[in-house]
């Protein structure tokens, strides 16, 4: 069975949008495209006629993606909760290291670098179902860490 996709109200928004802008603006300047090549005529050797038919599949590939991520989306609500969920906002401590904060999300929102992290991930998993003051070990790339729940908003 497959897992539900969650996703938190702005990234369902952020698809949406996404959504509008390819089946509405995207899908008509490619088809104006199309247009343009075909009636270059040979359509053998026709560069843009082929680009445009690529990228036309790509557009529709990704169409049908966030089609189907909306249809499965399990929508995260801000609620408070004592132990770390889907849309939980963590605290972390590694051993000495500063305190870290991290936004549990679905993994289509994951993006760490902006301290985002997927519940499918190695610590993300890990925080799931933990409670302040839990040490929590994850399996991570770079070998086991252990790290201690600081807080949960």
């Amino acid at each position: 069975m497959n897992q539900p996709t969650y996703l938190t109200p702005e990234g369902e928004t952020r698809l949406k949008a996404e959504l509008e802008e390819l089946t509405g603006p995207r899908r008509q300047e490619l088809a104006q495209r199309l247009r343009a090549a075909i009636q270059m005529g040979d359509l053998s050797e026709n560069a843009d006629y082929h680009k445009a038919k690529e990228d036309q599949g790509f557009l529709e590939g990704r169409i049908q993606e966030i089609d189907a991520i909306l249809r499965t989306a399990v929508i995260i609500e801000k609620k408070h909760s004592d132990v770390v969920t889907v849309g939980s906002h963590v605290t972390i401590q590694e051993g000495d290291f500063p305190p870290e904060t991290y936004y549990v999300v679905g993994a289509k929102e994951a993006d760490p670098s902006n301290g985002k992290i997927s519940n499918e991930s190695p610590i993300g998993s890990a925080l799931i179902n933990h409670k302040v003051g839990a040490v929590v070990e994850a399996e991570t790339p770079g070998g086991k860490i252990k790290f201690k729940i600081l807080k949960i908003e």
